[in-house]
């Protein structure tokens, strides 16, 4: 994420926006976040049969990712 940020500022643009699958349940369908979520825990909690989500936890940290990354920038 912080890399499309740095790219489209670099290209002089925005970033319009991201979509971003995400789920207040616990599982364990995407790798890393505070906790240090890896490969050996997908199995897990693995639950979606389609696009996998970020848990509640990867999706606050995201949340303030995105909003640190916009107010450095100016935003």
């Amino acid at each position: 994420m912080e890399q499309a940020f740095d790219i489209h500022r670099a290209m002089g643009q925005e970033l319009g926006g991201v979509h971003i699958e995400l789920t207040g349940e616990n599982v364990t369908e995407c790798i890393g976040g505070a906790r240090g979520q890896g490969e050996e825990d997908l199995s897990r909690a693995y639950e979606s049969e389609v696009d996998p989500r970020l848990n509640g936890e990867q999706s606050i940290e995201l949340a303030f990712l995105i909003a640190r990354k916009m107010k450095s920038d100016g935003h």
